[in-house]
């Protein structure tokens, strides 16, 4: 039985909000990443943006980025590497926290809490399809397209 993909409200590199609910009827590409700016967040998301050309042609297909990165910060990485999708500013790490992607961490020889690596496919009617947990930042965002392909987010339209 899938599970329903829990609900946010979020502000985005532009200071719009936006929920769950706004991406109803899309399928929706829902990645975490630790920090803006640093090698394998920017690969990532410079791997979205590479893709997001075949990722649109599959029909309605959303790719959303969750930080806790403020929106300031969002913006500048978003112009910086020219991203073409949204980036969610979560400094609460509550919607992190709600896609279990708030875990313990280690970073030369220090444990701390912080954003694990994940990716959620959410279906239009708001279930999680599929589950990706500590993903590889640079060929990612392929696996993504092969899989929307095989769950059937594909657009019937000519």
């Amino acid at each position: 039985m899938a599970t329903k993909a829990a609900n946010f409200k979020l502000q985005d590199q532009n200071g719009e909000w936006h929920s769950l609910e706004d991406y109803k009827g899309h399928w929706l590409v829902l990645y975490f990443y630790p920090k803006d700016d640093t090698p394998g967040c920017t690969a990532e998301a410079c791997s979205f943006r590479d893709q997001r050309e075949e990722i649109a042609a599959l029909g309605n297909v959303d790719v959303v980025g969750v930080s806790k990165d403020s929106v300031a910060s969002h913006k500048k990485f978003a112009d910086k590497h020219h991203l073409n999708f949204t980036l969610l500013s979560d400094p609460d790490h509550e919607t992190i926290a709600a896609y279990d992607s708030w875990k313990p961490r280690q970073f030369m020889g220090k444990s701390f809490l912080g954003t694990e690596r994940n990716t959620f496919i959410i279906t239009p009617d708001g279930l999680i399809a599929k589950k990706y947990a500590k993903v590889s930042p640079s060929d990612h965002a392929k696996e993504i397209i092969a899989d929307l392909r095989q769950l059937g987010a594909v657009s019937t339209e000519s």
